[in-house]
């Protein structure tokens, strides 16, 4: 198999990548050899000498029988890395606090990976009821506001056909109510997921546009039992205002590395 510009494939490498996906999209279930090997369609001692060497290494780890494996501490470490490297992310950070600050609501930072939204930063709530985020979460990208605030950005010839994912009643399944609803996106200037993504929670997401199109956006998540027309038009404020405070210091931002 070759890659754009002629380079071909290393299959060794690319197979460590697909384990290491394949047990850090597992969370908190630990898989065993054989459920390994036939997911990758691998034999069973290739996977088991490639399993040894990641756990060596500290990318997998195995429980005390050996016979369980889960994704190992060198993942959050290397990930935190990216984090900290990014420039975006790092100009990014004091303004979620802004808003944090000033809401009193749960604020995320997220970038379009494909088709999936990753939760590359996150401002909890002060409030005792709260949303559920974590840093290096990943949603489909139509499911909630920081997605359809991307691919608002995009042409709709770029969105597949579907149906999509539903993570609610409420998600958007097929092509054309998304094309409908980023129609309005378009004109309104950001997002609003109405419990699409998660019953009980609203998100209005704001796409942030020092690249275009732009990849990363922001967002305000908050409980249906805390929101009211008020509180919404002052979150729509609040993070207008921040997004084109990150946008006028990104644009006189120079010597960054432009990543592909």
């Amino acid at each position: 198999m070759s890659e754009p510009g002629g380079v071909r494939e290393v299959k060794s490498a690319a197979r460590t990548v697909e384990l290491l996906e394949l047990l850090a999209a597992r969370g908190d279930r630990p898989a065993r050899l054989q459920e390994l090997a036939d997911e990758l369609d691998v034999p069973r001692s290739s996977m088991y000498a490639l399993l040894q060497t990641l756990i060596a290494h500290g990318w997998v780890r195995t429980d005390i029988t050996g016979s369980l494996y889960g994704i190992g501490l060198r993942a959050l470490l290397t990930g935190t890395s990216y984090l900290d490297s990014d420039p975006r992310v790092r100009a990014v950070r004091p303004y979620l606090d802004e808003a944090s600050q000033a809401l009193g609501e749960t604020i995320h930072l997220g970038r379009l990976d494909g088709r999936d939204v990753a939760y590359l930063a996150t401002r909890e709530s002060h409030e005792y009821l709260r949303t559920i985020s974590r840093v290096g979460r990943r949603l489909p990208a139509h499911v909630g506001a920081l997605g359809k605030a991307l691919l608002a950005e995009r042409p709709d010839a770029e969105l597949p056909d579907g149906p999509y994912e539903a993570a609610t009643p409420n998600t958007l399944t097929t092509r054309e109510a998304l094309v409908a609803d980023l129609a309005v996106i378009r004109v309104r200037g950001y997002s609003v997921d109405r419990q699409e993504g998660v019953l009980g929670i609203v998100g209005f997401g704001f796409a942030l546009r020092y690249d275009r199109p732009a990849l990363d956006a922001i967002s305000c998540s908050v409980p249906v039992a805390r929101l009211t027309p008020g509180h919404e038009g002052e979150i729509v404020a609040v993070m207008r205002e921040v997004r084109a405070k990150i946008e006028g210091a990104s644009a006189g931002a120079g010597g960054t590395v432009h990543w592909r």
